[in-house]
């Protein structure tokens, strides 16, 4: 006969996953609005003309 055996996770092992998922996430949005603030900056010292020519204009920058 097999035998199975049942473990569970320690008390709170459950709960300190879902905390790491929610400081991953956070982190990781950190990290995408930071990238964003870079594109916006080196886009806005692009003259009007250097935009046009990549296909953006000032208002696409503020979409960033």
């Amino acid at each position: 006969m097999a035998t199975i055996a049942k473990t569970h996770a320690p008390l709170g092992a459950v709960n300190n996953l879902h905390g790491a998922g929610f400081f991953t996430q956070v982190l990781t949005n950190i990290l995408r609005w930071n990238d964003e603030r870079n594109t916006r900056k080196a886009l806005s010292a692009l003259t009007d003309a250097q935009l046009d020519d990549i296909g953006l204009s000032r208002e696409d920058v503020a979409k960033f």
